[in-house]
């Protein structure tokens, strides 16, 4: 079996997600398919990419959970279910128990920065650390026969021939909402850090005991409405209105 490393990294490279701005437009599924595909190992196969049982390997999916507030005392929450969506991905964990199951060594935690990668040249892909993996991270790539998860984008943060703008994992770099963020966990001071410190980030089922670094930043309560707001809603006034908003108005009085 593998071993993690002896010390814990100097640098703990991760993501921060904010699921109060994530609008589940999977944004960061469709880059991180794209630039994986084309970059670092392998590329990710699709089985009947056009067909009525189609699969595919990803490291990076998008879930949408509906969630009913307990109480339903905020006004708009009453009786009310909010959508909240959820991206998951290898958390890197420190205590990865994918790493230690590992028969060949193939799955390792570096020492440097503390990512979790798999080598895909001493993969046998016998399956079991993602039996292991209790996120269901990793999926087993069905034409190389081997494990894939996140690489939080190892051939891209460091990659000096590009613009060090760009030189952030592909998710981070696409997300429109701003609902990723990357930097260094192990840094008290880092922007990461101090995000989640102002918003209490949490990690995600801590009763697994994998100290995983990606942390999530919980959505915030809705603001409840003042006394006559969703009438004031309700009764907005188009006079004045110009060019297309005049248009749409004169259209929609003769409905």
């Amino acid at each position: 079996m593998t071993s993690l490393p002896a010390a814990q990294p100097a640098r703990k490279l991760g993501l921060v997600i904010d699921l109060d701005v994530c609008v589940g437009c999977h944004a960061c599924v469709v880059s991180c398919k794209e630039w994986n595909t084309g970059g670092y190992g392998a590329a990710l196969s699709d089985q009947d990419p056009y067909g009525a049982e189609v699969s595919g390997t990803f490291l990076n999916r998008v879930h949408s959970f509906e969630v009913i507030p307990e109480g339903g005392e905020i006004v708009g929450e009453a009786g009310e279910a909010r959508i909240v969506h959820f991206p998951k991905s290898c958390l890197h964990c420190d205590d990865a128990p994918c790493v230690t199951v590992c028969p060949t060594g193939a799955s390792y935690k570096r020492t440097e920065d503390g990512i979790v990668l798999v080598d895909e040249d001493m993969c046998i892909g016998c399956g079991l650390c993602a039996w292991a993996c209790p996120y269901g991270a990793r999926e087993m790539d069905l034409a190389a026969g081997v494990m894939k998860k996140c690489t939080l984008c190892v051939d891209r943060i460091y990659n000096e021939t590009i613009q060090e703008i760009d030189r952030v994992p592909s998710c981070v770099r696409t997300c429109p909402a701003n609902a990723r963020h990357y930097g260094d966990l192990a840094d008290p001071q880092s922007e990461v850090s101090l995000m989640v410190a102002a918003r209490g980030g949490i990690d995600l089922m801590p009763e697994q005991g994998t100290r995983p670094v990606n942390k999530y930043l919980p959505p915030r309560p809705r603001q409840a409405l003042g006394a006559g707001s969703e009438q004031a809603l309700l009764a907005e006034n188009t006079d004045g209105a110009t060019g297309f908003f005049a248009w749409l108005d004169g259209v929609l009085e003769k409905l």
